[in-house]
C-alpha cells in the first residue's frame, strides 16, 4: 500500500514538474501568453475590487484561467505544426487558425461574462 502511495506521489510530482516546464517554455517564447497573463492579473484584481458574488468572482477567475489554457494549447499546436510541416500547407494553416480561434472564443466567453456581470 505504501509503495502504491509513493508511486502516485511521484507521478503527481512529475506532472507538476512537467506542467511547470511547459508553462515556462511557453512564457519564454510566447508574447501572447505574457499579455494574456497580464490581462488575467488585471481582471482578477478588478474581480476582487468590485462587489461581486462569490459565483461571479469564480466565473471571472475560471474563465481567465481558461484563456491561459487555450493559449497554451494553441502554442502546442503551432509548435507541432511547424515541426511536421515547415512549408506552406493548407492543413497547417487550418490547424493554426483553429488554435487561434480557440483562444479567441475563450477570451470572448470571458468578455461576455464581464459584460453580463457589469451590465446585469
Amino acid at each position: 500500500m505504501q509503495d502504491a502511495l509513493r508511486a502516485e506521489a511521484r507521478r503527481l510530482a512529475n506532472t507538476v514538474i512537467w506542467s511547470w516546464a511547459g508553462f515556462c517554455a511557453a512564457w519564454a517564447t510566447e508574447k501572447t501568453l505574457r499579455q494574456w497573463t497580464l490581462a488575467n492579473v488585471l481582471s482578477a484584481a478588478l474581480a476582487f475590487t468590485l462587489d461581486l458574488t462569490p459565483g461571479q468572482r469564480a466565473l471571472i477567475l475560471a474563465l481567465g484561467l481558461l484563456i491561459l489554457a487555450a493559449e497554451l494549447i494553441n502554442t502546442a499546436v503551432e509548435e507541432v505544426v511547424d515541426m511536421v510541416s515547415p512549408g506552406p500547407d493548407p492543413r497547417a494553416k487550418k490547424a493554426k487558425d483553429c488554435g487561434s480561434a480557440c483562444v479567441a472564443l475563450a477570451a470572448l466567453a470571458a468578455g461576455v461574462a464581464w459584460g453580463v456581470i457589469l451590465l446585469g
